[in-house]
């Protein structure tokens, strides 16, 4: 089974975090799972960016993101060439290793 590598972050993820993952979930799905609340304004329907990741490693191994995603990522905070937004980004055979960035815009916080 592949893993995901959570490197640290401030508030969501401390000490960082190693988690086995199934193929075919997505990376937002696996760390709600893992207790790892990165935010989600639009329930994973790819209507936002506050569940914008950065694939650190294993990039290559997930499938391309379409058009849809892509406009969406044009307006995350700290856009990077591996950059995902985690609701779309599915788990394949390789392990990945994960950077949350440490902003997200989020007009509409579900944790309000």
């Amino acid at each position: 089974m592949p893993k995901i590598i959570f490197l640290p972050h401030e508030e969501l993820c401390p000490e960082g975090l190693v988690v086995t993952a199934n193929q075919g979930e997505s990376v937002l799905d696996i760390a709600l799972e893992n207790l790892i609340n990165i935010e989600h304004a639009c329930e994973k329907s790819c209507a936002c960016t506050t569940c914008h990741i950065i694939v650190r490693e294993g990039f290559d191994s997930l499938e391309q993101s379409d058009e849809l995603e892509d406009d969406m990522l044009d307006k995350a905070w700290g856009l990077e060439p591996d950059s995902r937004l985690g609701c779309q980004a599915v788990m394949a055979d390789e392990d990945l290793v994960i950077e949350i960035p440490k902003y997200t815009l989020n007009i509409v916080s579900e944790n309000n």
